[in-house]
C-alpha cells in the first residue's frame, strides 16, 4: 500500500518586474513549509516562474524569449533543486521552455525525491489565439509564442506512485485524463495561470470559472479512479485578475483540499492511493468496459461533423 503526503504551493500573482531569483525564493518559502508538513511531493503551477505573458501582443515572437529557459534546472532555480533533493522532496512545475533547436513549449517537469528530472510533459491543448484580437477584453496568445507539446501524454512511477502531468487549458479536455488512465494513473498533477473572467464572454465570470476548474478536474478523477492535483497561480498580476481555486481531488472526485485564497498558500492532503484500486477494478475497470470499436472518431476526427 502506498500513501503519501501531497502538497499543492499555489502561488500568487508574479508581476513582470519581479525577478526569477526573487520568485525562487518564493518556491524555496513553500518547500519549506510543505517539508514541514511531512510532503513529499509539491505540485506548483503553470509557469511557475514567470508572469503569464501570454496576454502580451509583440509582432517580433522573439521579443518574448527572456521569459523562456533554455535549460532546467539552470542557474535561477538551482536553489529549489537543491532544496527539493537535501528535503527528499519529489516537485513538479512549469515554465516556458526554449530548446536548442529554437522551439517553445508550454512545459512542465517532474523530480524524483533526489531532485532529479525523472519526467517532462509538453503542453498539448494551447488555449487563445495567434494574432491580436481588438475583440477581446485581454489578449490570450499561447498559440502564439508555443508549439503544441510534441511529447504526448506519458506516466512515470515515482515513489511508488503512477503519476502523469498536464498544464492548465488540459484539464478541460477528457481526452487528457483518459490517455493517462489508459496507462494506470493514479496521481495526475496540473498547473494552471486562469484568467477570471472569459475574454470572449464577460457574463462568465469568477464563480463561474470556478466552477468549471473544479468540475473537470473533478470528473476527471472520478472517471479515471486517480488522484488529481490542480495547482493555480492566482490574484491581481500586471493588472489582470488570475483565478485561485487550488485543489487536491480524490479518485471518488471528491475536493479533499482547497486553497482559500489568492496569494502564495500551501494545501496538503494525505492521499493513501490504494483508493484507487476500486474504480479501476469496478466501474471503470476499462479491460471489462471499454468498447473501443465505437470509439474512431475520438482518435481520428477534431471538428464535429453534422449529419446532413
Amino acid at each position: 500500500m502506498t500513501t503519501m503526503i501531497l502538497g499543492g504551493a499555489q502561488m500568487g500573482p508574479i508581476q513582470q518586474a519581479d525577478s526569477r531569483a526573487a520568485v525562487v525564493a518564493r518556491m524555496v518559502d513553500l518547500l519549506r513549509a510543505a517539508h514541514a508538513k511531512g510532503v513529499t511531493m509539491l505540485v506548483y503551477p503553470e509557469l511557475a516562474l514567470t508572469t503569464f505573458f501570454p496576454r502580451w501582443y509583440a509582432e517580433d515572437r522573439a521579443e518574448m524569449d527572456h521569459w523562456f529557459e533554455t535549460e532546467m534546472p539552470n542557474g535561477a532555480t538551482a536553489p529549489l533543486f537543491d532544496l527539493a533533493r537535501d528535503l527528499g522532496v519529489a516537485i513538479t512545475f512549469g515554465y516556458a521552455e526554449l530548446t536548442p533547436e529554437g522551439r517553445h513549449f508550454n512545459t512542465s517537469i517532474l523530480t524524483n525525491r533526489q531532485g532529479e528530472i525523472v519526467g517532462k510533459y509538453r503542453k498539448v491543448h494551447l488555449p487563445g489565439h495567434v494574432e491580436l484580437d481588438p475583440d477581446r477584453t485581454h489578449q490570450h496568445l499561447e498559440k502564439r509564442y508555443f508549439e503544441p507539446g510534441d511529447l504526448g501524454f506519458n506516466v512515470w512511477r515515482n515513489g511508488g506512485v503512477v503519476m502523469g502531468m498536464a498544464i492548465c487549458n488540459d484539464r478541460r479536455w477528457p481526452e487528457t485524463y483518459r490517455e493517462l488512465g489508459l496507462q494506470g494513473v493514479e496521481l495526475v498533477t496540473i498547473g494552471y495561470n486562469t484568467p477570471s473572467v472569459n475574454s470572449q464572454l464577460g457574463d462568465e465570470g469568477l464563480a463561474q470559472r470556478l466552477f468549471h476548474s473544479d468540475l473537470v478536474m473533478q470528473a476527471g478523477a472520478y472517471q479515471n479512479a486517480t488522484f488529481v492535483a490542480g495547482i493555480a497561480k492566482a490574484g491581481l498580476e500586471d493588472g489582470h485578475h488570475l483565478m485561485g481555486g487550488s485543489i487536491i481531488v480524490d479518485p471518488n472526485g471528491m475536493v479533499i483540499a482547497r486553497a482559500d485564497t489568492e496569494d502564495d498558500e500551501l494545501i496538503v492532503a494525505d492521499c493513501d492511493f490504494a483508493l484507487c484500486a476500486f474504480g479501476k477494478a469496478t466501474v471503470f475497470d476499462f479491460a471489462r468496459h471499454r468498447r473501443i470499436e465505437h470509439y474512431t472518431r475520438t482518435g481520428t476526427q477534431t471538428a464535429a461533423i453534422v449529419p446532413r
